[in-house]
């Protein structure tokens, strides 16, 4: 959502000169740089030839490899993570990725007596959540609204409405709801002070 001119549409709105009025824009004021640098990072990934919707936000993210591999759908949020992109990665709406994550796209075949490299594509569907620290590990599909708690690491794609935990990850018994309609990006104090005020 870090794109100036959807904030700014879709701006809250309050009576010229009345209290709100200031409070609003002097948060927005402050706000600006912070929004500033992720429209900045999504500018750039997208002139290295990664597909990113204009409302996704890119925090301090370390992306390496060929940035032609990368897709991030609407209103998602990547935090401070790493994704190493050997192949495709492909992030779906609304889906959240907190700091610390990694994302691998490749390994080494231990079994090849050359150690060369296996690549498999890495799929997160909309409304996922990856947690602080997790790792997801090449060749899974994270699954609509499944939830990767923190630390875990991922092996094996995971259904969706999943609630995995631990290393390897396993399911536990809960589940996430099925009608899931929220958007990540909303609860950034940079974007809130936009839409709030």
């Amino acid at each position: 959502m870090a794109s100036l001119s959807y904030l700014f549409i879709n701006r809250a709105r309050f009576p010229l000169g009345s209290v709100d009025f200031f409070k609003a824009w002097g948060k927005r004021f402050f706000a600006f740089g912070e929004l500033y640098k992720r429209n900045a990072r999504r500018a750039k990934l997208i002139k290295l030839g990664a597909e990113i919707h204009a409302t996704a936000e890119i925090g301090k993210a370390t992306i390496d490899g060929h940035k032609e591999h990368l897709s991030i759908g609407a209103f998602s949020f990547i935090g401070k993570v790493h994704i190493a992109l050997f192949t495709s990665v492909e992030i779906g709406e609304r889906v959240c990725i907190n700091d610390g994550v990694q994302i691998l796209t490749a390994s080494h075949n231990v079994t090849d007596p050359k150690w060369r490299h296996i690549k498999k594509p890495v799929v997160i569907e909309d409304y996922a959540w990856i947690s602080t620290g997790a790792t997801i590990l090449p060749g899974v599909t994270i699954g609509r609204g499944a939830v990767v708690g923190a630390g875990a690491v991922v092996s094996k794609s995971v259904a969706p409405g999943d609630i995995v935990v631990g290393n390897p990850a396993r399911p536990t018994s809960k589940k996430r709801c099925e009608n899931l309609d929220y958007n990540p990006c909303e609860f950034l104090a940079e974007n809130r002070a936009w839409l709030k005020g």
